[in-house]
């Protein structure tokens, strides 16, 4: 999508109903945002079993927080996009809203404020699949536009390395890295645009899915969100490919 133009330059299945996987916690970064002061992200969260449990038996994509782990709220955001951790997401949840059934429900609220609520609705704030948890690639598209339009989202989502706090678990801190922006990067010599922003996802009913913001030189803005590719890689090359269009 062209975001000056308002532009779909290329569309397949756009209104299909999916499973988001991991793009979900796009959404969870900016509900978070919307509900954390500035004040509030050197605040600090300690981890509980019920999240390190929680990830566990959902085999989740984790930062690697231990129980009890002590972890300022700005690492809680981009432990949620960069590795994709669950127990970031869950964490933020927590913090904001007392419960992930309570943060959840703010964030269907912020689906419905956005205009998607006929077609998205989220039961959780990982990405894990639930025939209820569901949207479209253009309601993805317009969750990542949503986000790109808040600083602190944009920050994050656009954050190639972030580097955490030591901690007494952690006593060297934790390099966090966002995979898809790193590898695309190869690629922009090809493009006609530069990947700022991204966030991918997986699971087996949604295959490998991403969700990108690129801008050409003069600022120009466009959003791409792809599903179903056979890899991770696969879903890069998808990206690659459609941002060509974007001359």
């Amino acid at each position: 999508v062209d975001l000056d133009t308002r532009t779909v330059l290329a569309e397949k299945n756009a209104d299909t109903v999916i499973s988001p996987a991991s793009m979900t916690k796009v959404l969870t970064v900016l509900v978070a945002a919307e509900h954390i002061t500035e004040a509030e992200l050197d605040d600090t969260f300690t981890m509980t079993i019920d999240i390190t449990d929680y990830c566990y038996v959902n085999d989740c994509s984790v930062v690697g927080f231990a129980l009890d782990e002590v972890v300022p709220v700005r690492e809680l955001l981009y432990g949620t996009i960069l590795p994709s951790g669950a127990d970031a997401a869950l964490a933020l949840a927590k913090y904001v809203a007392g419960s992930q059934e309570a943060f959840v429900a703010l964030m269907n609220e912020k689906l419905e404020e956005l205009g998607l609520s006929d077609t998205a609705h989220f039961t959780n704030c990982v990405g894990l699949y639930d025939e209820a948890h569901a949207c479209t690639v253009t309601d993805m598209a317009l969750i990542l536009k949503a986000a790109m339009e808040n600083d602190l989202c944009r920050e994050v989502l656009s954050a190639h390395t972030y580097e955490t706090a030591p901690t007494t678990q952690h006593p060297d801190g934790q390099v966090l890295s966002n995979w898809f922006l790193r590898r695309i990067e190869d690629k922009d010599q090809e493009l006609p645009v530069r990947a700022v922003a991204a966030k991918t996802g997986y699971v087996v009913q949604s295959g490998n899915c991403a969700a990108s913001y690129a801008e050409s030189a003069d600022g120009h803005g466009f959003l791409c969100v792809t599903g179903n590719a056979y890899s991770a890689w696969r879903a890069i090359y998808d990206h690659v490919e459609l941002y060509k269009l974007c001359s």
